[in-house]
């Protein structure tokens, strides 16, 4: 029995190309982007039931592929309701075909989590912020971003 319940957990928690999706509070979001090391570190904020997100979303997949040999890292931070969390999450980014690392954000109160990425965050979704400790790069901008638009801040951030 205890066999079964742990292949059933770990089913759960990793599809059939290995993605798994961590649960984090805030505090640890914010830890993560803040220990990016020389890394460029685009965060998309983005829920599956979200459809300006969906659109948007193959554009940050291609342009983190375009780049990355220049040290870029693309996480994907899901603000789904509770109930998709990990089986939900994790069918869509199969269906999808993404292999970026995924984050579920375990928060509700928007008024306590957002200014902690950006004060002028209002919850909107999708928003993005791309930061670069390298060079101190810190851009974040909400609504649905066009690609010229989106690759002209990973350039910023790579400091081309």
């Amino acid at each position: 029995m205890r066999i079964l319940f742990l292949c059933i957990t770990l089913f759960i928690f990793f599809d059939a190309s290995g993605q798994s999706i961590k649960k984090y509070k805030i505090e640890q979001l914010v830890e993560r982007i803040n220990k990016a090391g020389d890394t460029v570190l685009i965060v998309n904020f983005w829920a599956t039931w979200c459809k300006p997100c969906i659109e948007e979303l193959p554009y940050f997949h291609e342009l983190a592929r375009k780049y990355k040999d220049q040290k870029i890292k693309l996480l994907l931070v899901s603000l789904d309701f509770p109930k998709d969390y990990p089986e939900g999450i994790v069918a869509f980014a199969k269906k999808e075909g993404y292999d970026s690392e995924i984050v579920f954000l375990d928060e509700t109160d928007a008024d306590r989590f957002c200014p902690q990425i950006d004060k002028s965050w209002s919850g909107a979704i999708p928003s993005i912020l791309i930061t670069s400790s390298a060079n101190g790069y810190r851009k974040f901008t909400e609504g649905k971003i066009k690609p010229a638009e989106l690759e002209t801040f990973i350039l910023q951030a790579v400091g081309k």
